[in-house]
C-alpha cells in the first residue's frame, strides 16, 4: 500500500467517526426535545383553554347585562362548540403524549 492510500483509509476512518459522533449527540438532542415536547403543548392547550373559557364567561356576562336571549342562545352554542373542540384537541394530545412515552421507552 502506498502512503496515499493510508491517507486516504485514514481520511475515512476519522470522517466516518466524526459524522457518527455527530449523529449520536443530535439524536440525545432530539430524544430530550422529543421527551419535552409534548407536556410543553399539553400546558400551552391547557393556558388556551383556560383563556377562551375566561373570554367566553366575560361575554355570556356582557350579553346578559343586555338582555338579548337570541343573542345569547347563539353565543352559548358558539362555547359549547369551542369548548368541544378544545377537548378533541386536549384528546389529540394525551394520545400524542402516549404515543411519544411508549417510543422513548
Amino acid at each position: 500500500m502506498t502512503n496515499t492510500d493510508y491517507l486516504l483509509k485514514a481520511a475515512i476512518k476519522k470522517v466516518t467517526e466524526k459524522l457518527n459522533e455527530i449523529l449520536v449527540e443530535k439524536i440525545d438532542e432530539a430524544t430530550n426535545i422529543a421527551q419535552d415536547a409534548p407536556e410543553i403543548l399539553k400546558k400551552k392547550f391547557d393556558n388556551l383553554k383556560e383563556s377562551i373559557i375566561e373570554e367566553a364567561s366575560r361575554m355570556e356576562k356582557a350579553d346578559n347585562i343586555q338582555e338579548n336571549e337570541p343573542t345569547n342562545t347563539y353565543q352559548n352554542s358558539k362555547i359549547k362548540k369551542a369548548l368541544n373542540e378544545i377537548e378533541g384537541i386536549q384528546k389529540q394530545i394525551e394520545l400524542f403524549n402516549k404515543k411519544m412515552n411508549n417510543q422513548i421507552k
